[in-house]
């Protein structure tokens, strides 16, 4: 029963262990499924089901039909010319980190939009190119090449290419892509799209920022028109940065200022572009407009004979026939082609996230994977490159107000003119100005930088993983780098886990709430009662941090003292045979000052019999451990009588770490040291039984709901008359409590009457809730009328024995326990 009172509230139950608690509230019978029920229901078939199949693989479907076509076609043209403009020039700019011709990169903003048309979830991202995948397409491509007959390695514009070698990258480069497709359509029927939940947001923000240290680097031999040697192992990054500056005097003055003076130009405009985005209708569209006067002056001048720059060339107009990929790059670039899959649908799949949250549309996760990766079989098979979303990309078509994916298809009607038609017109193009638009999308990517100090402030450990992948994969490359940076997540996971703030528990302002000891003042913890805390699963690589951290808490090694005591006993019961130990109501009495047999004696090969239960059933009489014992016989003495473990954190427990709690268990029950396991939920108990983990020693006795609940019972078994308090709590060693007007707590002094009462209750007179109400009562000290100073319980009746106090005017008196 819950009274409210004010902001407080009042309780009023019986004290609860989980076997009473079962006993008084019949738990519902559940079926649960097992996996023949999922594969039936999986495998079943009905109109309904067919239906949602089909809309579901098809979500055009859906959103088609329903579409507004006056008030959103307007917008999703304006929309899709100004990403298509962008597709175009990024399409450009992306091939060259695949180190194949600019063309094919159209291909790729092509097929990637047309197909998510289809197939997509978002109707806001832009799919295509994307410059980090590219450049990890780019470095499989150029990791093949390096075999490839009569590549020197040392070539980088396309008057020193031979045409096989570039054929021979398409292939590469088409090959990866099919097969990072067929990886993420596998994991979209498959449904095990979750795999990416393993790329936590600072693993993702640390590889993507490194990566475009990585585009940086691999652009300048573009923008000062260098031959740079490929390199593929580790540190090849340091290696690349030292063939550009060991010939940095061989720049192309030409290419170099109109790199600079583009990439001036649109930062700048971007940077208007993000300050008044309110203000403008539409984004300036600079990326074009600097394109189309860089190609006009280019053209006009004629930079490549003038200056030698290197140019876009020779574009083939219309599409090349399909090819089928090539089985054996499918063998050297596994790796790769997994790693790709992941990193685009991670990218794609947050992106699409944050539209669909601003937009309020729903998303599914296992669509989208089968999107991308038939995007990317397709576009693999027209000889293009994997791609996901741009972020620059994506951000234009919805800023611009782009409601649908028809944006999309307009947009790669765009790329469409240009493949089939004016993609002449970029032929005089420079190479260096297409790395200068790669280098200008990398502003957002780069300046992720200033994560670490957010991180730092949030979480140390996500700041450390941020930071460990930037550095691994800056120095061991995209593959090996983000390999290496999600084990070292998933090392983080379990040292979290490993090492957890265990605690240990009081209780504060004297209700039924328990906090860490060490983080408040007002508190107080009952004499020979240890409330220990663990906050994490209880698994084989922690169970023995958990033991050390227990036996820390409680001041003493269970398994120590019962060696301890199981030697004492092997003495007294050897001398009671010899009739050299006698028991008087005083204590023993010894006949002899010593005896013959050592320790080594006693413990030789005999190790485990120490670690038994002590039993002295045989023995006429009892033994006090923390008494004192003859022939000076050292036993440590503890004060503990009960422990309670609070697993109300702890999720679960593997087999390994059951045997070992079960061996904690058993040696602190073996020592007379009542243990309490609370908080745990009824499927954690569930698989207890199943493994059989209680037994004549380990009892579900042990089990309770709540801390209070162990308390109270602890209370009610070992009689406590007083707690015991910090010493600022302390007055002359006499305390009491009482309830004032706003239900705090405040101090009182009594008096001691010349004879105490003790009153005798009759058990069956006293009603659960009232007797709940009186342990509780005694526990904190909290009296209304009298001060209940000591309880004792047996199998008929409660005593009490009783003081009566100086009751101040006004005090309420409760007439149930008025003496």
């Amino acid at each position: 029963m819950i009274e409210p009172f004010g902001n407080q509230y009042i309780v009023a139950r019986p004290v609860y262990s989980t076997n009473a608690f079962e006993e008084n509230h019949k738990k519902r019978d559940r079926h649960h499924k097992t996996f023949l029920d999922h594969l039936r229901v999986c495998f079943s078939c009905s109109p309904q089901k067919a239906k949602r199949i089909v809309l579901s693989l098809f979500p055009i479907a859906s959103w088609l039909p329903a579409y507004r076509l006056k008030e959103w076609l307007l917008s999703d043209i304006v929309s899709g010319i100004s990403t298509g403009i962008v597709s175009v020039l990024q399409g450009l700019a992306f091939a060259l980190l695949v180190t194949i011709p600019p063309g094919y990169g159209l291909y790729a903003a092509f097929f990637s939009t047309i197909i998510y048309l289809f197939f997509g979830t978002s109707k806001h991202i832009s799919a295509g190119p994307f410059p980090i995948l590219s450049m990890m397409v780019g470095a499989a491509t150029v990791r093949l090449a390096q075999n490839f007959p009569g590549n020197t390695g040392s070539s980088n514009n396309s008057t020193s290419n031979s045409s096989s070698l570039d054929d021979y990258k398409v292939t590469v480069a088409a090959s990866v892509t099919v097969l990072s497709g067929v990886i993420q359509l596998a994991l979209g029927f498959l449904r095990i799209g979750f795999v990416v939940i393993y790329l936590s947001e600072s693993l993702i923000s640390g590889f993507t920022t490194a990566a475009a240290v990585h585009v940086l680097v691999s652009q300048l031999k573009f923008i000062f028109q260098l031959t740079v040697p490929s390199h593929e192992d580790p540190c090849s990054i340091f290696k690349v940065l030292y063939s550009v500056f060991s010939q940095i005097e061989k720049t192309n003055i030409a290419d170099l200022v109109t790199a600079l003076i583009v990439l001036l130009v649109v930062s700048i405009f971007k940077e208007i572009n993000q300050r008044f985005k309110d203000k403008l209708p539409v984004p300036i569209p600079i990326e074009f407009i600097v394109t189309v006067i860089a190609t006009g002056v280019s053209y006009g001048f004629d930079f490549q004979t003038r200056f030698n720059v290197s140019v876009v060339g020779k574009m083939n107009p219309g599409f090349e026939p399909p090819n089928a990929p090539d089985v054996a790059v499918f063998q050297e670039t596994i790796g790769d082609c997994f790693a790709i899959a992941m990193v685009g649908f991670a990218v794609a799949f947050s992106v699409a996230s944050v539209y669909s949250l601003k937009h309020d549309y729903p998303l599914d996760g296992n669509q989208e994977l089968i999107a991308l990766g038939l995007g990317n079989i397709v576009c693999g098979a027209f000889r293009g490159f994997a791609g996901s979303t741009a972020l620059s990309r994506s951000a234009v078509q919805e800023s611009t107000g782009g409601k649908t994916q028809i944006a999309g298809l307009i947009s790669a009607i765009i790329v469409l003119i240009v493949i089939l038609a004016i993609g002449f017109l970029l032929e005089p193009l420079q190479r260096s100005v297409l790395a200068a638009l790669a280098l200008g999308n990398l502003k957002g990517m780069l300046m992720q930088f200033a994560e670490i100090c957010r991180l730092w402030r949030k979480d140390k450990y996500d700041c450390l993983i941020w930071v460990t992948t930037c550095i691994f994969t800056i120095v061991l490359g995209l593959g090996l780098g983000l390999a290496a940076s999600v084990a070292f997540q998933l090392l983080t996971i379990v040292f979290r886990t490993q090492f957890p703030k265990c605690s240990t528990l009081a209780n504060i302002g004297r209700s039924n709430i328990y906090k860490n000891k060490k983080d408040y003042y007002d508190m107080y913890e009952l004499k020979g009662v240890k409330i220990f805390r663990c906050p994490s699963p209880i698994y084989f690589a922690n169970i023995g941090f958990f033991r050390q951290k227990l036996i820390d808490a409680v001041g003493f090694s269970p398994l120590r003292i019962l060696r301890k005591r199981n030697k004492a006993l092997r003495k007294i019961r050897k001398l009671q045979k010899q009739g050299l130990l006698q028991v008087t109501p005083k204590g023993f009495i010894c006949t002899v000052d010593t005896i013959k047999d050592s320790d080594e004696e006693l413990d030789n090969n005999q190790i485990q019999v120490l670690d038994e239960p002590i039993d002295t059933t045989d023995l006429p009489f009892q033994i006090d451990w923390n008494d004192q014992l003859p022939l000076n016989i050292e036993v440590p003495k503890i004060s503990l009588h009960s422990l309670i473990l609070d697993f109300s954190a702890v999720s679960f427990l593997d087999v390994s770490s059951m045997r070992g709690l079960k061996s904690i268990l058993q040696e602190f029950i073996r020592i007379k040291v009542d243990v309490y396991i609370v908080g745990v939920d009824d499927d954690f108990i569930e698989k207890l039984n199943r493994y059989e983990f209680f037994d004549g020693e380990v009892k579900t006795s042990i089990l309770f709901l709540t801390i209070h609940d162990a308390v109270l019972h602890i209370s009610m078994k070992k009689d406590y008359s007083t707690s015991k308090f910090k010493p600022s709590q302390e007055k002359d060693g006499k305390i009491d409590f009482t309830i004032n007007t706003n239900g705090g707590l405040r101090n009182r002094e009594y008096q001691i009457l010349p004879l105490n009462i003790v009153v005798k209750v009759p058990f069956h007179s006293v009603s659960v809730v009232e007797r709940a109400y009186l342990l509780d009562l005694k526990l904190h000290t909290q009296s209304l009328s009298t001060s209940i100073f000591s309880t004792s319980v047996n199998d008929n009746s409660i005593f009490l024995k009783l003081i009566k106090p100086k009751n101040p005017p006004g005090n309420p008196i409760d007439s149930r326990f008025k003496i």
